[in-house]
């Protein structure tokens, strides 16, 4: 069973940083894949946040971009997401996800994952 270990979340004011971090070292890495975060908040549906490939392509949400970075350390096996000026609206649940196998622009769309983590809780108060 696939294992991706999040980290990093916490309680943060507006405009602070946050940086999570997501073990895949659980992961079997193809040779093509990609690596994802996405959010979820109470009664809405998961949100693609940003993505990255194993060309380090990315591809971020109309709603982070110019805030958060999407990186991955190849060595440590570590996906990471810088978030910079945060908002009240970026509270969330945060999950990391993988595929392999998939070409083109890395997705944000949930259902072309299918490996998860467990999450971590992001809140930002104004």
């Amino acid at each position: 069973q696939v294992q991706l270990v999040e980290s990093g979340g916490g309680s943060v004011q507006a405009g602070g940083s946050l940086r999570l971090s997501c073990d895949t070292s659980g992961y079997a890495y193809s040779k093509f894949y990609c690596l994802a975060w996405f959010r979820q908040s109470p009664g809405k549906e998961r949100e693609g946040v940003a993505a990255i490939d194993n060309t380090d392509d990315t591809t971020y949400a109309d709603s982070v971009k110019g805030r958060f970075t999407i990186s991955q350390d190849n060595a440590k096996k570590i996906l990471y997401l810088q978030m910079n000026r945060l908002k009240p609206e970026d509270t969330a649940m945060y999950y990391c996800a993988a595929e392999d196998g998939l070409v083109g622009v890395p997705p944000i769309m949930a259902y072309e994952y299918h490996h998860w983590g467990q999450g971590t809780q992001v809140t930002v108060s104004s």
